[in-house]
Parts: C-alpha cells; sequence; structure tokens
C-alpha cells in the first residue's frame, strides 16, 4: 500500500515544473518528504522551487534543455551531485505545435514538438535509467496524453510525439522490470493548464472540447499529479510498462 513515508528522504527529478502538472507533482512528492529537482527552460520554476521552500521542503532548479544531449545527461549528474541519489523520475517536459491541419503543419514545428516531447523524454530516461541500475532501482513515470492513446485534429505531430512517448514506456518498461526499475506513463486528458490558456479562453473551444468529456469538466493538475505519485509509490509496486489514462472517461467512449 501507499504509505505518506514512501518519499521521505528520497530524491525525485521533475522536467517541466514551472507550472500546471509539474508544479503540481512537485509540491505533491514535497508534501510527502522528497527533496525535489526540477529541469526546465523556464524561470517560473524558480517559484516552484520557493513554494516549496516556503513549506519547509528541499528543492532546487537547473535551467535545462531536455532535447540538448548534455542538458539532460547533465541534470541527472546535478541532481545526483546535490543530493547523493535519484529515487524517482517524472519527465513531464512538453510543448505544444501550434494548431493546424496536417498538410499547413511547419516543418520547424513538427522538429521542435518531436525534440522536446519525445527526444527528451528519451534523453532523460536514458540518463535516469543508467544511474538508478548504479543505485540499485527507481521509478520513472511520462508523461503521454490521450493524444499518445488516440487522435485529435490539427495536432499532428503532437499526436506522433505522444503516441512515441507510449511506446518508449512500453520498450524501457519491459527492459528493466526485472532490474529494480518501474516505468509508466499518464496520459492526462483536458487539464487546466498554462500552456492551454488559449484554447480555455476561447468559449466557443472550451465548450467544443468539454463536449467530448464524459465528467463534463477538465482536470485540475493535481488530479493528475496524484496519480504520478501514485504511480512512483509501493502501491504500484507491479505496474510497469503501462499508460495510465487520467481524462473523465474520454477515451472509454
Amino acid at each position: 500500500m501507499t504509505t505518506l513515508r514512501d518519499f521521505e528522504n528520497k530524491v525525485v527529478l521533475i522536467t517541466g515544473a514551472a507550472t500546471g502538472i509539474g508544479r503540481a507533482a512537485a509540491l505533491a512528492f514535497a508534501k510527502r518528504g522528497a527533496a525535489i529537482a526540477i529541469g526546465d527552460v523556464d524561470k517560473r520554476s524558480n517559484e516552484t522551487v520557493r513554494l516549496i521552500e516556503e513549506a519547509g521542503g528541499e528543492a532546487v532548479f537547473y535551467k535545462t534543455d531536455v532535447s540538448n544531449k548534455e542538458q539532460a545527461a547533465a541534470l541527472v549528474e546535478q541532481t545526483v551531485n546535490r543530493f547523493g541519489r535519484l529515487d524517482h523520475a517524472f519527465n513531464n517536459a512538453g510543448v505544444l505545435p501550434p494548431s493546424k491541419p496536417f498538410i499547413e503543419m511547419d516543418e520547424n514545428d513538427f522538429d521542435r514538438t518531436i525534440a522536446v516531447d519525445l527526444k527528451g523524454v528519451f534523453l532523460m530516461m536514458k540518463y535516469e535509467i543508467e544511474m538508478m541500475l548504479k543505485s540499485g532501482g527507481g521509478t520513472i513515470v511520462n508523461t503521454a496524453s490521450i493524444a499518445g492513446l488516440i487522435a485529435d485534429p490539427f495536432m499532428a505531430p503532437y499526436v506522433a510525439a505522444k503516441h512515441g512517448v507510449v511506446g518508449l514506456t512500453k520498450a524501457a518498461g519491459i527492459e528493466y522490470a526485472s532490474q529494480g526499475i518501474r516505468v509508466n506513463g499518464v496520459a492526462p486528458g483536458l487539464t487546466e493548464t498554462p500552456m492551454i490558456k488559449e484554447w480555455l479562453d476561447d468559449p466557443e473551444t472550451r465548450k467544443v472540447v468539454l463536449a467530448n468529456v464524459p465528467a463534463a469538466r477538465m482536470a485540475q493538475p493535481e488530479e493528475i499529479a496524484e496519480m504520478v505519485v501514485f504511480l512512483s509509490s509501493s502501491g504500484a509496486s507491479f505496474a510497469a510498462g503501462q499508460t495510465f489514462p487520467v481524462d473523465g472517461g474520454q477515451t472509454a467512449r
């Protein structure tokens, strides 16, 4: 069973924790006693660190572009140098491409989305797993999306990247489950975060997207964060290589 002590004196590395789901997860882990290392390009991560420290926790922010091999490797190394270990990782950094029909999608937008949302997860997993093999195990949770399970129109690069994250999660999950490293994914549905503010600010778009959600509302970042915490805990000790939707029933249709 999951306990409040699962994360006491543990170290959690989170990418993309400046706002939204990443920040909510950082606060949730810190509340349970973990030290938090954040890798992000967004300086708002400093605010996440401040919130954790004000609550009595310990956190550090390293500016990191996860699509850069050297920076991804350095983030893992800096985390271990600072805290002495790496127990859990949440690979959450991501970007959204502009919403366009498939044939109008710009190659640069495609490349950037794949670089951050897919290659970035691959690189972080590579270095996290290497470190966890040395220390005897750990857990990794990757942020996919329901776009990694089904397809959304006008989002081809994102759909491709997130399907790739689901595949990477399966591949690493079956390779390392016997070596004490559990790799899983979380697939959020529509979640109220700054990343999709433009959608939420348009009443018509908001109405259309909510029409597909049986729960008839958006998720809050904290609701996704709690699934991440669970998948990282002893309560999910037999979960490996799977991606779990948290989507208000959207993909159950």
